[in-house]
């Protein structure tokens, strides 16, 4: 039997509308399958190989999915970078990628122009390339300047997105590919659309930024499954409806945040769209409020599925009838997954104890690039964990009681504060700080610092906006506190240790951070 990859579906249906851009371009199945063929051989002429890598700074566009599908068959890790970020953050992650080439757009040339005057990558003059052009740039024409005939030695490649975590620093979360053929690598991602029941073909919604681990996912695997691809760059909840409608949208992949601001609207620019072609409404990467579930299920009927997993791997799934009949569940572990819970000392728990949650998914591995100790820390007896807390019930389904110790999700983003107290910590008046979620009722949780001001200087309006003003040029304006308060003391034990509950509980005093 063929297996199912962009690539075979791409040749035997060229006519096959893959791909439309936010604008509403069309692209064939042919003409995506031709720029990829024609990208890898133009990074092949580069010098890249197996293991190498390639960073995209993009907007949502084909391009993107251009040089992904590129890289799937050529053993390449592509890694999406958020355009976002700070100058200051890019040029980490080029660097620890350890890019051999970089693909951006004319909008975030300059940012990527600067990462690279102030990182330590590895980008020759003639490894940069911009769609639309800017100095310092090959056109990304040039890159496509090769034959389209079928690559020899194709070989499946990944895509290794960034994860923060508790060392301050973004971690590439990259996983062994071996020598395994593209197209049998592309079939096997498709398994994952088959854990929810979607069927091949269909038109697949793109409503998120594609520098996201899941969306790019997500996107991928629809097209190996033989989807329609239909992109949104700036996303709107009337725009989403109007997409629905128009593409006959069959599934799409979206966070709580999009709910809330689609059931926001009013009940007649709701009624006058015709939702009915969707079979799947896919939802995951934060907790989603049990009334917010019910009402999206009341709209769109019972075709709002959950899962649970993280960039390092997963999880589990819950169906609308499964969800319904326990609300709150994240659902069971997937076929070829183990949920098991532990406590800090590792010892299994009972169902119904709360403990960490720890996953095994079959044979898969990951190391986080470049930080073997975090990686030996994420890992035990063939389980990881990215430090989530929950517990089993006994028909084995998860409930999340917390989020990470310290992480804060925002509107479906997960933020962590050790990375801004590193950057924070270094503002010379700042002596201690600490960073934290409260709750905000749009995004779910925003971020809020306390700080332990240098002696002799007052809290006032100045050094707040001073302090706030250097996180803006150091760090992602979502990642940036978005407000400040002061502290004569950090409420630390005697060894150091933080405790930062006692700094946020008071904000979230009789509300629940799990729901």
């Amino acid at each position: 039997m063929t297996p199912s990859s962009f690539w075979n579906h791409a040749q035997a249906n060229p006519e096959h509308v893959a791909l439309i851009e936010p604008d509403g371009t069309e692209h064939t199945a042919g003409a995506v399958l031709s720029a990829c063929n024609r990208v890898v051989h133009g990074l092949r002429t580069l010098g890249l190989g197996p293991g190498d890598t390639v960073a995209v700074v993009l907007e949502n566009s084909a391009p993107v999915l251009e040089v992904s599908l590129a890289a799937g068959q050529a053993g390449i890790y592509i890694t999406p970078v958020n355009h976002h970020l700070t100058a200051h953050e890019v040029a980490f992650i080029l660097a620890d990628c350890e890019a051999k080439a970089v693909v951006c757009s004319a909008e975030y040339a300059p940012l990527v122009s600067d990462a690279i005057a102030r990182g330590d990558s590895d980008l020759p003059p003639e490894a940069r390339f911009c769609v639309g052009g800017a100095d310092g740039f090959r056109p990304y024409a040039d890159l496509k300047d090769h034959p389209d005939t079928t690559p020899e030695n194709r070989l499946g490649g990944f895509v290794m997105t960034y994860t923060s975590g508790t060392t301050g620093r973004p971690r590439g979360v990259r996983r062994p590919f071996g020598e395994v053929p593209p197209d049998f690598l592309a079939d096997n991602f498709t398994g994952f659309l088959k854990l929810f029941g979607i069927d091949p073909g269909g038109v697949h919604l793109v409503s998120s930024p594609l520098y996201h681990t899941a969306v790019i996912n997500w996107s991928l695997y629809s097209l190996h499954f033989g989807a329609t691809a239909v992109l949104m760059d700036k996303w709107s909840p009337e725009g989403t409806l109007e997409r629905i409608q128009k593409h006959r949208v069959t599934h799409s992949h979206m966070v709580p945040t999009h709910f809330t601001r689609m059931l926001a609207l009013p009940d007649d620019v709701r009624a006058g769209y015709d939702t009915s072609s969707i079979t799947h409404l896919v939802h995951g990467a934060a907790p989603c409020p049990i009334p917010v579930k019910h009402a999206m299920l009341e709209w769109f009927g019972p075709v709002v599925y959950e899962y649970y997993a993280a960039s390092e791997g997963g999880g589990t799934t819950a169906t609308p009838a499964q969800w319904l009949a326990r609300p709150g569940t994240v659902g069971a572990p997937w076929p070829i997954s183990t949920i098991r819970i532990l406590d800090d000392d590792l010892n299994l728990l009972e169902p119904g104890d709360i403990g960490t949650v720890w996953i095994r998914m079959g044979e898969h591995k990951f190391v986080y690039h470049g930080d073997e100790e975090k990686t030996q820390k994420a890992w035990n007896e063939g389980f990881f964990t990215v430090g989530d807390a929950g517990y089993l019930d006994e028909d084995g389904f998860l409930y999340l009681v917390d989020r990470k110790a310290d992480m804060i999700i925002s509107g479906g983003v997960n933020i962590y504060p050790a990375e801004i107290e590193c950057e924070l910590i270094t503002h010379p008046d700042v002596v201690d700080c600490a960073v934290f979620g409260i709750p905000n009722e749009d995004w779910g949780e925003e971020v809020k610092a306390v700080v332990e001001l240098r002696a002799g200087l007052t809290a006032d309006a100045a050094i707040t906006e001073a302090i706030l003003g250097f996180c803006r040029e150091r760090i992602a304006g979502y990642k940036c506190p978005r407000s400040l308060d002061f502290v004569d003391e950090l409420p630390r034990d005697p060894n150091g240790k933080l405790y930062k509950r006692r700094l946020r509980d008071p904000y979230w005093e009789g509300r629940d951070r799990a729901i």
